[in-house]
């Protein structure tokens, strides 16, 4: 499906109104629509319309979402001396850092400093953990999502049933290194750390670059309703 096909079939779509969902749970709304629109299922995200990201989002929602990872070349001290020096057990006696940075210190001393240029996790002891530069962070991004379709829905429930109207497609592209220092200073885009010590290494599962549903159009330059 093309661009121009998209645009036909999301306004059949529009005006049917409210239709049922066709899945439960949070992902309803993502599986409903790509049915409904004739999009083949591709596992955890809908298909690439010309190289554009889908992403189907109810108008009320604020769940996070994680738009990528990225930690190469990025750690100042070694990973597990990190978790030794900062990290804390979780229920299962197990020592990691798994925390959502802000510009605000945590529990054990650590906060993001962002600039014009690098965004870094440090402790209040001025020891400086991680540091990743914005540009390499946008260039991340735009290789990830170089443009957005993002469809909003309103949401309403019928008998226990959810039921949801798709009546808005904005096409949305290009972020900037300025742009995501913003965003991060405003505490609109969040550092995820998600590692534990396994022993003699640390275990990474990736930071993850986060950011609420409804902020997404706060990533891009260029919003336009299609």
């Amino acid at each position: 499906m093309n661009l121009d096909k998209f645009k036909q079939e999301f306004q059949k779509l529009k005006n049917k109104g409210f239709v049922p969902s066709l899945r439960n749970g949070s992902t309803g709304i993502g599986y409903t629509f790509e049915k409904l629109l004739g999009l083949k299922e591709n596992n955890l995200a809908l298909p690439d319309i010309e190289n554009i990201e889908i992403k189907a989002h109810r108008d009320n929602s604020n769940s996070l979402i994680t738009l990528f990872t990225f930690n190469n070349k990025v750690w100042q001290i070694s990973p597990l001396e990190a978790i030794k020096k900062y990290g804390s057990y979780d229920q299962n006696g197990r020592l990691g850092m798994y925390y959502t940075m802000s510009l605000t210190p945590n529990s054990t001393g650590l906060f993001l400093i962002v600039n014009s240029q690098t965004i870094s996790v440090q402790h209040t002891s001025g020891e400086i953990i991680a540091t990743w530069q914005l540009s390499q962070l946008a260039e991340r991004f735009k290789q990830k999502i170089p443009a957005l379709l993002l469809v909003s829905a309103h949401t309403e429930e019928r008998d226990g049933k959810e039921y949801f109207h798709f009546y808005r497609v904005q096409l949305m592209r290009e972020t900037s290194d300025q742009l995501l220092a913003e965003l991060f200073k405003t505490g609109n885009l969040l550092v995820d750390l998600r590692l534990h010590d396994k022993g003699t290494s640390a275990r990474n599962h990736g930071t993850g670059f986060r950011i609420y549903e409804d902020k997404l159009p706060l990533l891009f330059q260029k919003i336009e309703d299609i």
